[in-house]
């Protein structure tokens, strides 16, 4: 029987992140060397952030930012505002960066950030002087051309919109591309909040025909309904797909005949919470995962899908908003019970495909239609979704080893090729 520690262990997103790796590395044969370089992060900043709270006293709190591979460009992530950082945490997502930006082919590298703190507790202002002094902190390290933070669990476009603001001052000319999820007003790109969830519908869009599964009237259960969690509830809908099941972290609500998605999120809005929602039929948030459904879309946090529940698991899809919800033990189970999974690699990239649309405007300084941002998107996507499902076929695996196998051996290229300094 497992040790408390070793299931733990397990469950640590760096370690997953590490076999993730290791397994596509072993398909392409890496050698030790360069397994090293690729799995080990560049560089680790911890910064103390002393805010000035609202009542008068000094609070210090804790933040990160990783930035895990450079090989292909600058390092590229978001920053998340959430009790449960880790350090571990964030090299995971860091990693996993790395290897979303080369499965979509954007010439970027990974990073991430994070501060260990409660937003729901926090001011407006309290979260501003948070921000600001984190910024600060972390800003020897991140720039245009060195690494381009972004909006994660917690943050959104006014948090990149303080960021921007304090690094202009500091180096005392705006600096447009030094984060990418802004306000439209300061930079930012039309398409962009809504790109996780509208590039993971057109992987979704092209799971169904692999699965010969029809999007529209299909049964869409929605775990998580934070930013890409709402909006691919909201497209999936407009699509035709009948979500019967929606979770936030609060509650999940079900409903066979469908949710009103509209509906639900002006409720969200109004209440904070999906909880007491006309029509439905109230549940605990992790029942969701084992809805009876066509499709499901894991949209929280990391772990969601595990060795412990992954039994319940009825859907015939499943596409990751989420980074990282499906533990190494639970994929292995899916892939034999036959359940196509599109990896957080691929499923989620739109973000950060529409992350690097932002900074090449930026870069330009001449900007974009949201239909060409969108109609650009699906096109990246769909050779992304294609070059994915051809790996995995070619090598007789499930779809997130394929996309490991793609990316690794990008990085891994570029990483020779590019040789060692000095």
């Amino acid at each position: 029987m497992a040790t408390k520690e070793a299931f733990q262990e397990e469950l640590n997103p760096f370690t997953i992140a590490k076999q993730q790796f290791n397994k596509a590395a072993d398909y392409l044969d890496l050698d030790a060397s360069l397994r090293n370089v690729l799995s080990s992060p560049k560089r680790q900043l911890i910064v103390s952030i002393p805010v000035k709270m609202d009542g008068g006293d000094v609070q210090v709190f804790e933040g990160y930012r990783v930035q895990h591979n450079i090989a292909r460009g600058p390092a590229k992530g978001g920053i998340r505002y959430h009790p449960n950082v880790t350090l571990d945490e964030v090299k995971a997502l860091a990693s996993w960066m790395t290897w979303k930006c080369a499965t979509v082919g954007i010439p970027y590298g990974g990073g991430k950030g994070g501060v260990i703190c409660d937003p729901k507790r926090m001011s407006k202002s309290e979260l501003e002087r948070l921000t600001r002094r984190y910024a600060f902190e972390i800003a020897p390290i991140i720039g245009p051309d060195r690494d381009i933070p972004a909006p994660d669990v917690y943050t959104d476009e006014q948090t990149m919109a303080w960021i921007m603001d304090t690094i202009s001052m500091v180096r005392g000319h705006t600096e447009l591309g030094v984060v990418t999820g802004k306000p439209i007003s300061l930079g930012g790109s039309q398409g962009r909040s809504e790109a996780t969830a509208r590039g993971c519908l057109y992987a979704l869009r092209e799971a169904c025909q692999v699965k010969g599964i029809d999007l529209k009237g299909a049964r869409v259960a929605v775990h998580g309904f934070g930013n890409a969690g709402a909006n691919i509830a909201r497209l999936a809908a407009a699509d035709g797909a009948r979500v019967v099941a929606a979770a936030d972290s609060k509650a999940g609500i079900y409903s066979e005949t469908g949710i009103d998605i509209p509906a639900a999120l002006k409720y969200k809005a109004e209440t904070k919470s999906l909880s007491g929602f006309p029509g439905t039929k109230e549940m605990s948030p992790e029942d969701i995962i084992g809805v009876d459904c066509d499709i499901l879309l894991p949209s929280a946090l990391e772990n969601a899908i595990t060795l412990a529940n992954v039994g319940q698991v009825k859907a015939k899809i499943i596409a990751e908003l989420a980074n990282g919800p499906t533990t190494p033990g639970a994929d292995q189970v899916l892939f034999d019970n036959g359940v196509f999974l599109v990896p957080d690699i691929l499923a989620n990239a739109g973000g950060v495909t529409v992350s690097y649309y932002e900074w090449v405007q930026d870069q330009n300084s001449f900007f974009w239609s949201e239909k060409q941002i969108n109609e650009t998107l699906e096109q990246t996507m769909r050779t992304a979704f294609n070059s994915v499902h051809e790996t995995a076929d070619r090598y007789q695996t499930d779809m997130r080893t394929g996309a490991y196998i793609l990316a690794v051996d990008r990085v891994a290229e570029a990483t020779s090729v590019r040789g060692i300094f000095p």
